[in-house]
């Protein structure tokens, strides 16, 4: 599928699966050498720098939330560009090239007079992927925060692996963001060093870096504080089994004396008390009752129950 956008001084093209057939006939419009051409034809696993005599390419990884499963995936973005074009190839659907694309044709009918340069698309592009990764974020943030509730209302059982899956789930977007850094930079050198766009790209090209280290930053907090939030929950968890612990230990040592008691009584030999008292069993079983009100008068003024 083939999306075309022209704007001032140049055209912006999205291929999204494109076929072997769309690829060269968009290679031979824009004059693209055959060794990117190949790049585009199939995923590529890392990022990826590469440039020719006319146009420059960047293959990065964007963290993207899967809606199936939940989980942190990855979707590839190829980003050509050259003098007068702008040229994007993806395999799958990305929600924040979809969500550009329905701006522009708005624009293109609300304000048609409006003029949008090369430099100006370039930037627009990168902040609407940079802006989703953000709100991916946030998800994530607002997720945790109800978990936080859930784990300071009693429930430090339940949220182990809910805390687990964030830590991970941020681990792999700060992961993808540092990934991108170098090969970001060096690209965004290359294209201003062959002038594709006009002076005012290199304050452009600042701003992208900027959105770059303020998203990788974001997530770093984040992740710090799901770190922090995990131990929290497991001294929580920690605390509670030693209470539980502490509990059976004392309810324990009440019903040892009461044991001993029980088993002296049962003894078959002569000269064991109350033994031919008809209220010798009650005698006895209030003895135990005594026994086991004393200790648990101790035990409460000690604080050691309750």
């Amino acid at each position: 599928m083939i999306f075309r956008y022209e704007y001032h001084g140049g055209v912006w093209v999205d291929l999204e699966q494109p076929t072997e057939e769309e690829m060269q006939s968009v290679s031979r419009e824009f004059s693209i050498s055959g060794r990117i051409e190949k790049e585009l034809l199939s995923p590529t696993p890392t990022p990826l720098v590469a440039s020719d005599a006319g146009a420059a390419l960047l293959v990065l990884h964007f963290p993207s939330h899967g809606v199936e499963n939940g989980e942190t995936g990855n979707q590839e973005i190829d980003v050509i560009v050259g003098k007068g074009f702008i040229i994007t190839v993806r395999y799958e659907v990305i929600a924040p090239l979809y969500h550009l694309k329905k701006q522009l044709e708005t624009q293109k009918v609300v304000a048609p007079h409006v003029l949008i340069t090369s430099d100006v698309l370039f930037e627009i592009l990168f902040v609407h992927l940079y802006t989703s990764v953000r709100d991916h974020i946030n998800h994530v943030v607002d997720h945790l925060g109800r978990i936080e509730q859930e784990m300071f209302d009693g429930r430090e059982r339940t949220t182990v692996r809910p805390i687990s899956s964030i830590s991970r789930e941020f681990l792999h977007m700060e992961a993808a963001l540092a990934n991108q850094e170098e090969p970001l930079g060096r690209f965004l050198g290359i294209v201003a060093e062959r002038n594709f766009f006009n002076a005012s790209f290199a304050e452009r090209a600042e701003h992208i870096r900027a959105e770059r280290t303020q998203v990788a930053r974001l997530i770093e907090t984040h992740r710090a504080v799901a770190s922090e939030l995990r131990e929290t929950n497991i001294a929580l968890l920690e605390a509670s089994q030693n209470g539980i612990m502490k509990t059976l230990t004392i309810v324990n040592f009440i019903f040892l004396p009461l044991g001993l008691i029980t088993w002296i009584f049962a003894m078959r030999t002569e000269g064991i008390p109350f033994i031919a008292s008809p209220n010798g069993f009650w005698i006895v079983l209030a003895m135990m009752a005594g026994v086991a009100a004393l200790l648990t008068i101790f035990f409460v003024k000690k604080r050691w129950l309750f």
